[in-house]
């Protein structure tokens, strides 16, 4: 079984893989954490093992961990759980990984786990060229090109955190729910929040898109994934799917893409522990 971990600034997605040989087989289940960099090793393997239990999954059941983080400095509690509650080293997504994705920007090592992971999956998945839109703590787009290469992109502000920075400088304007107003046209303050934080999200992921589809070509695909990536995508001109599961996807295939011929889920910068 593979344990794969999205770990993002405001959520931890994890999930499993049955391993099957030199081969992940299909997602069997997903659970979504709050991150929290307080967290200890011992907090982060008796929730985990406890999700797994729910599943009928017995932590000897893992035969290998991959992980995506943004989140550095808890990056050695994870290291720190992986070896003592599952025995294994995990594989982060960082510089000297296998991916099979080139990156063209300019400096290849600062861009993060996720997008790597996005790029990947979204290129085994629809090909290219393609736009992935991330809809989480920020709100990133992701671009790979006709040949699979990644080309750069951008980060906007998440509309979580455009809504907190309003309501924290804005005294008398109360804290609303993110959802499809009623109509265009507010008429009370709740109302007029939720149509400026709605759809003006939505005109900033279109402006960005309309623009980068003129670069790369009509025939690219935009595609959604995240937290709000529903909320969101059904309003855009230009998103024609979404992929919840888009990012597992990705570290699921580069993890294939590091297993040692012959030998079961273990990667290349991974090796299992002895048992002591």
């Amino acid at each position: 079984m593979l344990l794969v971990l999205n770990v993002n600034n405001t959520n931890t997605v994890i999930a499993i893989y049955p391993a099957l040989g030199d081969r992940i087989g299909e997602l069997r289940a997903t659970w979504r954490i709050s991150t929290r960099q307080a967290q200890t090793a011992d907090e982060y393997g008796i929730l985990i093992r406890n999700l797994l239990q729910t599943e009928g999954v017995d932590s000897k059941e893992i035969s290998g961990i991959v992980i995506a983080s943004v989140v550095p400095p808890i990056d050695w509690i994870l290291r720190q759980f992986s070896e003592r509650y599952f025995n294994h080293k995990p594989l982060f997504i960082e510089p000297g990984v296998r991916t099979g994705l080139q990156i063209l920007t300019d400096n290849p090592g600062e861009v993060g786990a996720d997008r790597v992971a996005n790029c990947v999956g979204a290129f085994q998945r629809y090909g290219g060229p393609c736009i992935v839109v991330d809809f989480g703590t920020a709100t990133n787009f992701d671009v790979v090109s006709k040949q699979g290469e990644f080309l750069g992109g951008a980060i906007a502000p998440g509309v979580n955190v455009a809504a907190e920075a309003l309501f924290a400088r804005a005294a008398r304007l109360p804290r609303v729910e993110i959802k499809r107003p009623p109509k265009v046209i507010g008429t009370n303050t709740v109302d007029n929040l939720q149509v400026g934080l709605f759809y003006g999200h939505i005109g900033l992921v279109d402006g960005i898109l309309e623009r980068m589809i003129a670069e790369l070509g009509p025939e690219t695909k935009c595609v959604a994934t995240g937290g709000l990536a529903r909320l969101i995508a059904g309003e855009s001109r230009f998103i024609s799917e979404v992929n919840d599961t888009l990012t597992l996807e990705g570290l699921r295939i580069i993890y294939e893409r590091n297993l040692v011929t012959g030998t079961r889920s273990r990667p290349r910068n991974a090796a299992n522990l002895k048992k002591t």
